[in-house]
């Protein structure tokens, strides 16, 4: 039988191979999404401080991390073109939950996009954030 996968990190859009840099860890993380995504691209999850080449981020964020924008932009830092951002937020009735008004704010002033948002843990949702093409 094949290796079995996680129906929300295939949802995240994982491959094996990939480098993919955290920001925001803290001990309410969900290790099991953490270790779901490691196991599905064979590597750990680079930290806050990796300065090489990155083909995806994840920002774990509440309310009262700071500045959303400050954080996007500082993730974006090192991110290969066309590399995803997933932007982690606990769910609402949680707290630290981020609205998503301040999400689309942050990611506008940031130059991305806010695009589809759905759960991905117990206690935290996954929105997907693009950049804004050229023109657009």
């Amino acid at each position: 039988m094949g290796k079995q996968t996680d129906p929300q990190v295939d949802r995240l859009g994982f491959t094996p191979g990939q480098v993919v840099q955290e920001f925001g860890w803290d001990d309410d993380v969900d290790e099991a999404l953490r270790a779901a995504i490691e196991e599905t691209t064979g590597g750990e999850l680079a930290d806050e401080d990796y300065d090489d080449v990155t083909d995806a981020v994840i920002v774990w964020w509440r309310d009262g991390d700071g500045d959303l924008t400050d954080m996007l932009v500082d993730a974006l830092t090192v991110l290969d073109d066309g590399g995803a951002v997933w932007l982690f937020t606990l769910k609402p009735g949680r707290s630290g939950h981020v609205g998503h008004d301040e999400i689309k704010e942050a990611a506008t002033t940031a130059g991305l996009h806010a695009m589809s948002t759905f759960a991905v843990a117990d206690d935290w949702s996954a929105t997907r954030l693009a950049n804004r093409g050229r023109g657009r």
